[in-house]
């Protein structure tokens, strides 16, 4: 009996990793997951996924999670208490990269943002930009897969209208609309790519079914609980002070805020590579809201 190779998935700790792994394993397709903590695997080896144990920064070990497979989703995690965030992101890019090489892995789907193809300007963006580099440069047929703005990132805010009726926002104006879309759409999407088993590198961006602005998020919530919730901009004087309790270095403090000022100026503009394929998740910003509001 031939045994196919598996898909390796990274992040399955986080929802899109997760969304990654449990859609190849409802098609039916053998999955490697990659972790740090073998404890974290135990759930995957129980639904059938072979499991490998493996830190970011270990080559030999990075390249045994990635040989004698069909291809990897990858993906670089962002360490926002670190001063050395940034540094450590080039680190881990370039470890995958060799041991991608290393491994004669046959292709990649690399999770990025919407914005990675700026130089400058992004803030934590440009962590995203060095994966898709370092990654490009080695040739390996990978589909970059920038995604817009995640749903759940408002899921400390919704808790703060829950509880006072006020939602807060950085994004500005209120009622201008983003791209915005559910983890659980970029890991579907993902799989999705990853089982086409292109042989050319592409640029994939992907947004939800429309997109959305913060007025919209305080309309399901009040919608959810049935009373009224106010939107409140949070002038970026008083940011720092807003994400105080959010544990974040000085130097991801300072990567939030240019990424957030370039989100409100259309920097980061999700249309502003010409090279990219539009795709759209299924899942309406009601969908992941309402369930924040109601937990």
């Amino acid at each position: 009996m031939t045994v196919s190779l598996p898909y390796v998935v990274f992040g399955v700790t986080g929802r899109t990793g997760a969304a990654a792994a449990d859609a190849l394993l409802r098609a039916g397709q053998p999955v490697r997951v990659v972790v740090r903590d073998p404890a974290k695997g135990q759930p995957w080896a129980e639904r059938g996924a072979q499991v490998a144990v493996a830190d970011l920064t270990d080559l030999a070990a990075m390249t045994s999670a990635l040989s004698q497979a069909r291809g990897a989703y990858v993906v670089s995690p962002q360490h926002y208490q670190r001063e050395d965030l940034f540094a450590l992101a080039g680190v881990i890019a370039d470890i995958t990269a060799r041991a991608a090489l290393a491994a004669q892995i046959p292709r990649l789907v690399a999770l990025s943002s919407i914005g990675a193809d700026r130089a400058s300007g992004t803030g934590w963006i440009g962590m995203n930009r060095m994966f898709e580099q370092r990654l490009g440069d080695t040739g390996i047929p990978t589909v970059f897969l920038r995604a817009a703005y995640f749903m759940e990132n408002w899921t400390p805010l919704v808790g703060a209208a829950v509880d006072n009726g006020t939602l807060p926002t950085f994004l500005s104006p209120p009622q201008h609309p983003l791209p915005m879309v559910a983890t659980a759409d970029v890991g579907r999407i993902a799989a999705a790519l990853l089982q086409e088993e292109s042989t050319n590198t592409s640029i994939v961006t992907l947004s939800g079914p429309e997109d959305y602005a913060p007025g919209d998020v305080a309309a399901i919530i009040a919608a959810t609980l049935g009373k009224r919730v106010d939107v409140a901009v949070v002038p970026e004087a008083a940011w720092p002070q807003a994400l105080a309790a959010a544990g974040f270095s000085a130097a991801a403090l300072a990567g939030f805020i240019e990424m957030t000022r370039s989100l409100n100026s259309a920097h980061i503009d999700i249309k502003s590579d010409p090279r990219a394929v539009e795709r759209a998740g299924t899942t309406p910003l009601k969908h992941v809201i309402a369930e924040l509001a109601r937990h």
